[in-house]
């Protein structure tokens, strides 16, 4: 008797299982993560790099991350006023000129002293905290790869999307082949 029991509750639970897969995968995505593998590379002109969401009419909505020497620079100068090809489509896109200290310093992340896994994740929340509108955004990556040698990730996707992963393209400005693998492995999901 106690066989038959156990063979049917085990049968209940494999026949329900498609069920339960489906009914996670359709879950309300939560957030969306960006990560990339990152080689530390040795001289300036290097190691930059940028994470941001767009909103459908190109507006940054959120700066997720932006290296130390981009935003800050050095001796109270901006480093993307003296070296400006450190991270250009974010510094144009974000309007970093237009940004205060304190705006800056709250996106600003120290550029790794080794080299790993890097992760970032939108809680579909803006610069203030508040819940963005449902509907179409981009994430983008850009990274220095060594001065003129700009690489640059970007993949669409909504709101409303199931989790899953996000398809993203990239350009390269100029190649470099001794620092094309500062940033390799770039991959985006709703989750």
């Amino acid at each position: 008797m106690k066989t038959g029991i156990i063979l049917s509750t085990i049968l209940a639970v494999i026949i329900a299982m498609p069920a339960m897969a489906q009914r996670n995968s359709s879950k309300k995505a939560s957030a969306v993560e960006l990560s990339f593998n990152y080689q530390k590379q040795a001289g300036a002109g290097s190691n930059q790099w940028a994470v941001w969401i767009e909103n459908s009419d190109g507006k940054v909505v959120r700066t997720l991350t932006v290296t130390s020497f981009t935003s800050k620079g050095r001796g109270g100068r901006r480093g993307y006023t003296f070296r400006p090809t450190c991270v250009p489509t974010w510094v144009k896109n974000a309007k970093a000129e237009e940004m205060t200290d304190e705006q800056i310093d709250a996106v600003t992340g120290a550029t790794p002293s080794q080299s790993g896994i890097q992760t970032y994740t939108w809680d579909f929340k803006d610069a203030n905290g508040k819940e963005v509108p449902a509907g179409d955004y981009k994430i983008c990556m850009e990274a220095t790869l060594y001065f003129n040698s700009i690489l640059l990730y970007s993949g669409t996707f909504s709101t409303k999307d199931k989790a899953g992963d996000i398809k993203l393209t990239s350009t390269l400005t100029e190649e470099d082949e001794a620092h094309k693998n500062m940033v390799t492995e770039v991959k985006a999901a709703i989750k």
